[in-house]
């Protein structure tokens, strides 16, 4: 099925409202003055007085006011004539049906929502975006209730940014993918440039997105959080490893260059161990005393 073709918002230019108003009251001001001076007698008057005031009310009903960041859609008899963004008191057809939509930014904080990540991993994510009506006239015809779906768009956009990277690195996740946790600037982009497309059919102009809220779900925060200190504790093993490797690397050749012992393959190997157990050992080495030598 082909889509429909878009509303286009278009500027319209009202009429100030202060010149009409000033008529208006002068045009009152004789009607009394006539009715006044002629008395009540004169039927003709009397209907006169009447289409008068009839004229008088549906002038009143052609007024509007415009505030600050606040536009006015005008629609005719079920035809859109466009839209009045400036701000003011302005005078149009009493008949026109003036909308009002606002421009100011809006800001959303999403409700917290359980998804799996790229991974399987259940999380609770949230996300906070600042939107603003960029086109009145899609906003108000294109779409139901642009404010309802722009919620309902936030949501599912959420959801689809968080089913496409995983919770933190270091998962059975391709390396190319970043994760939600350790590329927050990364998938706030992702997620702001997700909801512009989403929303672009109902006229709103995304200006910010961010996530506001990531954890595990309840029922594995705990499993994941010994996993997370689990792979703490590997890396600082690793650290700690690599930097004993160096220094007993550096204690042999310094013993070599200085010809403070020679050392063959099994004191070296002897040594070597006993230096890795001090260095990555987490108690304190025990000093053994050794009446003999090596090989008795």
């Amino acid at each position: 099925m082909s889509e429909r073709p878009r509303s286009v918002e278009i500027t319209r230019e009202a009429i100030s409202g202060w010149p009409v108003l000033i008529a208006l009251v002068l045009f009152e001001a004789v009607l009394i003055g006539g009715l006044i001076h002629r008395g009540r007698e004169d039927a003709v008057l009397g209907l006169g007085l009447a289409l008068a005031a009839l004229v008088f009310f549906l002038t009143l009903a052609g007024f509007f006011i415009n505030g600050p960041n606040m536009s006015r859609p005008l629609v005719l008899f079920g035809r859109y004539q466009g839209t009045v963004r400036k701000q003011g008191l302005f005078w149009t057809n009493p008949f026109m049906v003036k909308h009002r939509v606002s421009l100011r930014a809006h800001n959303v904080a999403s409700e917290k929502i359980k998804v799996n990540d790229l991974v399987g991993n259940p999380i609770e994510i949230g996300a906070v975006v600042v939107w603003q009506v960029a086109d009145t006239a899609q906003a108000l015809f294109d779409v139901e209730d642009y404010m309802e779906f722009v919620d309902i768009q936030i949501e599912a956009a959420v959801r689809q940014v968080a089913s496409s990277h995983p919770y933190d690195e270091g998962q059975d996740a391709p390396s190319s993918v970043v994760s939600l946790r350790g590329d927050s600037e990364e998938v706030a982009v992702e997620l702001q440039r997700t909801l512009s497309e989403r929303l672009q059919r109902a006229g709103i102009e995304v200006l910010e997105a961010r996530l506001s809220h990531l954890a595990y779900a309840p029922e594995i925060a705990s499993a994941m959080l010994q996993r997370q200190q689990a792979q703490a504790i590997i890396a600082a093993r690793r650290k700690i490893v690599e930097g004993a490797v160096g220094m007993v690397e550096q204690a042999l050749a310094d013993l070599g260059d200085r010809g403070v012992i020679e050392l063959d393959d099994e004191r070296r190997a002897t040594l070597v161990g006993n230096l890795l157990v001090v260095l990555c050992g987490q108690a304190h080495p025990q000093p053994v005393l050794n009446t003999g030598g090596l090989y008795n």
